[in-house]
């Protein structure tokens, strides 16, 4: 029985031991610059990116924040109980490095340039994480930062049951027999809207079952009252933005818009703009609450939808 006891101790402390020499060994994470960035320690690590934290979290990794940015709105508790650098695309340096991080995770997009280039030079680390809004950039952008915090395992179960909301959502769009015309409007500045093509919302768009009306340009910029009429759009969406909100009543009384049926129907979705835009674990079941606003007919079938992210424990 000692024998068994001391084979035991031996074997654990050898596990231990190689445990730790692969952690001083390093983390090499292909990040969206192309590169690779050794990561060494994540005991110290500042979340850019409300969809980098929101990961952070579902995979238990809340301790390890030491800040985040304000776009971090989901769980409430990320900006509630860490430190807050700033909005992701303005950014201050100082701001973040004042935390002594250990390790940097921003998405693509982050700024102004002049921050990250200082960032970039910096003795910590930072990984940029890829901005692909697709099922399988969601799947991607899971497993790098799962990866980058050393918790691959973590990251596969959330990947797998991320994977299990899509295929559900799937079902569902394949459902969908003709697809509603849908502008997303990011605000309607001085009367005139803005609106685009290949973007969060486009891709959201489509994971709901509809067609974006707007497909002549990439990305968000002015559009003229003619060019509205001319997409014939059935849904204007939006996001919700506190006192910067879109409102219907604009909308509908909009000069452009009251020559489409979105005046006519009064068909007029905002939603919670990290919810539908972010592109975290939660956006299949964004893209499910879009499609039964967008096709009340699915809202039975719809209703069956049941998030695996629920079920699934990806925390240790």
């Amino acid at each position: 029985m000692a024998f068994c006891r001391t084979l035991a101790n031996l074997l654990l402390s050898g596990t231990i031991a190689l445990a730790s020499a692969a952690h001083a060994a390093g983390i090499t994470v292909h990040d969206a610059r192309n590169r690779e960035v050794a990561v060494n320690d994540f005991a110290r690590t500042v979340s850019i990116g409300g969809a980098i934290t929101e990961i952070l979290y579902a995979l238990g990794l809340e301790s390890r924040l030491v800040g985040v940015d304000t776009t971090s709105l989901y769980p409430p508790a990320a900006l509630r109980d860490k430190p807050n650098v700033g909005y992701m695309r303005q950014i201050s340096a100082e701001g973040v490095l004042g935390l002594n991080p250990t390790l940097i995770l921003a998405i693509q997009g982050s700024g102004p340039h002049e921050t990250m280039e200082i960032l970039e030079t910096a003795k910590v680390p930072l990984v940029l994480v890829p901005e692909t809004f697709s099922e399988e950039g969601l799947i991607d952008k899971i497993r790098l930062v799962g990866h980058a915090m050393g918790v691959d395992a973590r990251a596969e179960c959330l990947s797998a049951a991320v994977g299990a909301d899509l295929a559900q959502l799937r079902a569902l769009r394949a459902r969908v027999t003709k697809p509603m015309r849908v502008m997303f409007v990011m605000s309607l500045q001085n009367g005139r809207a803005m609106a685009g093509h290949k973007t969060a919302a486009d891709a959201i768009i489509q994971l709901a079952g509809a067609t974006n009306a707007v497909d002549d340009y990439d990305g968000y910029k002015i559009i003229g009252d003619e060019a509205i009429v001319a997409a014939r759009p059935e849904f204007v969406l939006s996001i919700e933005r506190g006192k910067e909100s879109l409102q219907a009543d604009a909308v509908y009384a909009h000069p452009g818009f009251a020559l489409t049926p979105v005046a006519a129907n009064k068909s007029f979705i905002t939603m919670d703009g990290l919810y539908l835009l972010g592109f975290g674990p939660r956006t299949a079941a964004a893209a499910r609450d879009l499609s039964v606003k967008l096709y009340p007919a699915l809202a039975d079938q719809g209703g069956a939808f049941t998030s695996a992210l629920s079920a699934a424990n990806c925390r240790q």
